[in-house]
């Protein structure tokens, strides 16, 4: 946790004692009454907070703003919807990794369950988005979606590069890609990978189909690679 975040009705506090932020600072970074941690807003500015008490009430803290963070990458990754254990290290590490938008889809190859899971229904899925973010040392969050149809996802990327990962009828790698600046969309399928109909829709909707070599990576895996060689390109 290299930046500890709080929504902005608990800047009044006090953080409770087994809040996993509070052990944090106290366990981790051994701050004590008077010491500074880096600390933010979610999805606002990033700052210092001072520890002003401990006690059984939990931690009670001073929060000073310094800046405000950059806009996240206009990068927009839809994925087919994977299973629960391992949409929760997607929207960790692609959030890390910085995205504006995830829209988890249901496509051919998918299991349309997996939409049901206690990741979405519950909305333990932000609490991933929270985990990549303080990695990042970032307050910003990104949207997400899950659920939707990916021909639904496609018609609602109309702009930009639009680019999609395929182990079996790509043209060429992803870091040699020709993308252009300005937005870029990035499509990934589940684990079983992409159906016939699935690649007609996406190239009924323009998007051009890229591999990441040789090697069949983890989903989660093709995510991290395909989202940071993308950022990386020179544009």
């Amino acid at each position: 946790m290299n930046l500890v975040l709080f929504e902005r009705h608990e800047l009044e506090g006090p953080l409770a004692a087994d809040d996993v932020r509070t052990r944090h600072v106290l366990d981790v970074l051994r701050r004590a009454v008077g010491d500074p941690f880096d600390a933010g807003v979610v999805d606002g500015p990033i700052g210092q907070a001072t520890v002003l008490s401990l006690g059984p009430e939990g931690l009670r803290f001073r929060f000073s703003p310094l800046r405000e963070p950059p806009p996240l990458p206009d990068l927009h990754l839809i994925v087919g919807l994977p299973r629960p254990s391992t949409a929760r290290d997607i929207l960790r590490d692609a959030t890390t990794c910085g995205v504006r938008s995830l829209q988890f889809v249901a496509c051919e190859r998918s299991q349309a369950s997996y939409a049901q899971s206690s990741l979405w229904t519950s909305g333990e899925w932000r609490r991933h988005l929270l985990l990549g973010a303080a990695q990042a040392f970032d307050t910003r969050l990104p949207t997400v979606s899950w659920g939707h149809g990916l021909q639904a996802a496609l018609a609602s990327h109309d702009a930009g590069a639009r680019l999609a990962l395929d182990n079996y009828e790509a043209g060429s790698h992803l870091a040699v890609c020709d993308r252009g600046p300005g937005r870029v969309t990035l499509t990934i399928g589940p684990e079983r990978g992409w159906g016939p109909t699935d690649r007609a829709a996406l190239r009924a909707a323009g998007y051009s189909l890229h591999h990441l070599g040789t090697r069949v990576l983890r989903v989660e895996m093709a995510v991290v690679a395909a989202t940071v060689l993308v950022q990386a390109k020179p544009r």
